[in-house]
């Protein structure tokens, strides 16, 4: 896998470029223009990290533009079932009474033998589970409908049996053999997988969704919910486990009609629903210290991270003079002394003196974290501008947005060279001898001589249990998954094809048709990063707060399974494009196309896109790619290495241009772990990226991030070693814990080595022992040996 790139260049050719409607071609060129003198136009995002986008957004991610329509289809099943059984009344105008007597009616029919009759049913369930949408005038109206008539669908176990035939239709070899013969899939060879699997989404989509004015039996009904989807009741596994199958199945190339992006989208929503989002994450954090009677977080960093500002860090001397210089050329005043004076006393006397301020004004024009010098600048000297007096101005600094932390690693470093500085002795691994230390070193140490807990039996460890068999597979799929739908990879023919439930039978014949199904074609494959990113994202903060060897399994797999590549080819593009593109048709927009007349679409339209200023699923999904990358490499010298050898620190710097506080910070942890190894020169021209991590990035004791002392732990010879060593713990750990077969000594393993087999001690009987003459006449002095056949 090629991820190292050839430093700033962009990768966009010239084909791409030519797609890029008129107004993204402008603004490419300009960007480009820009990018080569050092400068980025890119502006403040007005972006708020959470676990998932709005929630009619969400419902509108599950539907491709090629499905709509199917709502119509939906809504004629649903009529011809309620006409026959109903009278002609509309579903809004009948009582609950009547509600849940026909929704038991429509739970009959999906036990039918007949498939046909079966699949309207289920669309007659899915126009309900869609709101009703013939019926209501807005789409707020249709989402109340929504909300009421899925709660009435799980009251009468309707999930119960869509669980069931989904496992029906994922076992139905014929269903399989029939798409793996087909040279093209297309959207109708997964229709009864997609119906299915859209009443199951917005059941857990819809469901989850907590509303103050939800009424106490709601409240007791989604609690329950959320137990039984997370606990092996359905086929005696959590739903999670089934849909990791799913997946496994359609890389394999068993099944490759599977709407694979509804599953990843009902996987990401049960695995949230289940185990909970980021604030979740951080309540059980707090309360599992509560616990074992550590001290309180210092922060919540949740909210220190969405109370940064993305700006660029203070400009160096060098910088200072630069722009002075510019500055001078732009007024096209002469580089004398005296002109300088006289340009400094006659500033405005309502701008700061601060030549900070400078920068801060110049920041319009420049935003990129890198400021390169023109080539006939770089010699030149400018006279520094005369310093004011300091009582005109007082700064005083600003506190750094985290609180530092301390390692058991590093109080052992710690304790050792003072000993060894101050005595003149050292006591090995001793940790306990604490004179002379300060108060915050005391508190780590007791902190972490705390006994290890118990793992109870919580939604996250009923999974782990789950996944545990098959884990390796499931991370070698979603990545895959992942790679084909990356921007930067090319079509292969030994690629998955993951745009089967979004072609249609016939393919496009005019140029409006092609550019709607270019369109979705790519929202297509960005809802699918988004999905796989988070599902990744939110498995590996759960488990490492459950227990820290199932936290490190997975990652060690991701690793295995070339993840670190992998991102930092996601992010070897134009990364701003990807963040601002525009691949959205409002209009056709679930529930808004089926509320609204639609306006007619014409190429103009589709080029022009929405008015937002950025793409929230593409941010989301590069904040949670890095946040992954930070989570495998972090305390992993091995893995540093790796970011390293493929030459990310050039890939990660384009990336700091996007200004948004929260993916910048994840930017500059990922450049700070590496700095060490990147060299003095590296560190010297980079002296911005090296001032933000500074100001952004939690400081920690001992940590010589800036300089490039050899560290003890990087060794390189000692990288194997310490994977094995730490694959090794994992493996005693999962036996320790989850191995059911150690008991039995059928399943334990052959020794075949003879010294080993006799060197064991082996208690005989009692009544063997006492008739031991006998036995060896019998068995061994009364029968002829060959010795020279059995030493053959």
């Amino acid at each position: 896998m090629d991820v190292g790139g050839n430093g700033g260049g962009s990768i966009v050719n010239s084909k791409q470029r030519a797609m890029l409607p008129n107004k993204s071609r402008g603004e490419f060129v300009r960007n480009q223009r820009k990018d080569s003198e050092g400068f980025s136009e890119s502006p403040d995002l007005e972006f708020e990290y959470a676990d998932t986008d709005k929630w009619s957004t969400e419902l509108s991610e599950l539907y491709s533009y090629t499905e709509g329509p199917e709502f119509l289809l939906n809504r004629k099943c649903f009529e011809e079932e309620f006409r026959i059984h109903v009278s002609d009344k509309k579903w809004t105008e009948l009582d609950v009474a009547q509600h849940r007597a026909h929704a038991m009616r429509l739970l009959d029919g999906l036990e039918v033998i007949t498939r046909e009759k079966r699949l309207k049913v289920a669309r007659a369930i899915l126009y309900m589970a869609q709101g009703t949408f013939a019926e209501c005038s807005s789409e707020a109206q249709v989402q109340h409908w929504m909300r009421y008539n899925i709660f009435l669908l799980l009251d009468v176990g309707t999930f119960t049996a869509l669980v069931e035939l989904l496992n029906m239709e994922v076992d139905n070899s014929a269903a399989c053999s029939s798409a793996v013969r087909k040279p093209a899939i297309s959207l109708a060879d997964s229709t009864d997988l997609r119906v299915l699997l859209n009443i199951m989404y917005l059941m857990v989509e819809t469901i989850q969704q907590e509303d103050p004015a939800d009424s106490p039996e709601w409240r007791a009904t989604r609690e329950t919910f959320k137990t039984e989807l997370g606990s092996p009741l359905y086929n005696n596994e959590p739903i999670s486990v089934m849909l990791f199958g799913m997946v496994t199945k359609f890389c394999s190339g068993h099944a490759p009609h599977f709407p694979m992006k509804k599953v990843l989208l009902l996987l990401w929503k049960s695995i949230l629903f289940t185990l909970g989002g980021f604030e979740q994450l951080q309540t059980i954090k707090v309360r599992k210290r509560e616990q074992l009677r550590l001290p309180p977080l210092p922060e919540d960093s949740i909210r220190v991270i969405r109370s940064m500002r993305a700006a660029s860090p203070p400009a160096s001397a060098s910088d200072l003079i630069e722009q002075q210089q510019k500055r001078a050329r732009r007024e096209h005043k002469s580089l004398t002394k005296q002109d300088n004076l006289d340009a400094f006393n006659e500033k405005d006397p309502y701008k700061s003196d601060d030549p900070r301020e400078d920068e801060d004004d110049n920041d319009d024009n420049d935003n990129s974290m890198e400021v390169e010098p023109f080539p006939m600048e770089r010699d030149e000297v400018m006279p520094p501008p005369i310093p004011h007096p300091p009582s005109e101005r007082v700064n005083f600094p600003k506190g750094l947005p985290w609180a530092p932390k301390v390692r058991e690693k590093d109080i052992e470093h710690f304790l050792e060279s003072s000993r060894s500085k101050f005595i003149g002795y050292t006591l090995g691994n001793d940790t306990d001898t604490v004179v002379g230390l300060p108060r915050p070193i005391h508190e780590s140490i007791r902190t972490l001589k705390q006994g290890e807990e118990d793992v109870e039996m919580c939604s996250t460890e009923l999974l782990y249990q789950g996944i545990l068999p098959s884990l390796p597979q499931y991370m070698i799929a979603l990545l895959k998954i992942l790679l084909a739908a990356a921007p930067t990879s090319k079509a292969k023919t030994d690629s998955i094809n993951i745009l089967a439930d979004v072609l249609p039978e016939e393919m496009p014949t005019t140029v409006l048709q092609s550019m709607k199904l270019g369109v979705d074609v790519n929202r297509h494959k960005e809802i699918i990063v988004k999905a796989i990113s988070a599902i990744l994202l939110l498995l590996l903060k759960h488990f490492k707060l459950n227990h820290i060897y199932q936290f490190e399994y997975m990652a060690q797999h991701l690793v295995f399974a070339n993840c670190i590549p992998l991102i930092l080819k996601f992010f070897n593009q134009n990364i701003m494009s990807y963040i601002t593109a525009k691949n959205s048709i409002s209009v056709l927009d679930f529930p808004y196309c089926v509320v609204h007349e639609l306006p007619e679409l014409t190429a103009e339209s589709l080029e022009a896109g929405d008015i937002n200023q950025f793409c929230w699923r593409n941010l989301f999904s590069c904040i949670n790619l890095l946040r992954i990358l930070n989570k495998l490499t972090k305390w992993k010298h091995s893995r540093t290495m790796m970011l390293v050898v493929f030459k990310s620190a050039p890939i990660l710097k384009r990336a700091l241009k996007v200004k948004q506080a929260m993916m910048q910070l994840y930017v500059l942890k990922l450049l700070k772990v590496q700095t060490k190894y990147l060299g003095r020169q590296w560190r010297k021209s980079n002296m911005k990226t090296m001032s933000a991590i500074y100001q952004k990035v939690r400081h920690r004791l001992n940590d010589d991030w800036a300089y490039g002392n050899a560290d003890l732990d990087a060794r390189p010879w000692d990288f194997q070693a310490e994977e094995c060593a730490l694959r090794a713990n994992i493996e005693r750990f999962n036996s320790r814990r989850y191995d059911n077969n150690q008991s039995n000594p059928d399943f334990l393993p052959v020794d075949n080595c003879l010294q080993s087999v006799l060197g064991q001690r082996v208690d005989l009987p009692e009544d063997f022992q006492m008739n031991y003459d006998l036995w060896l006449e019998r068995e061994v002095f009364s029968k002829p040996i060959s010795w020279e056949d059995l030493l053959q």
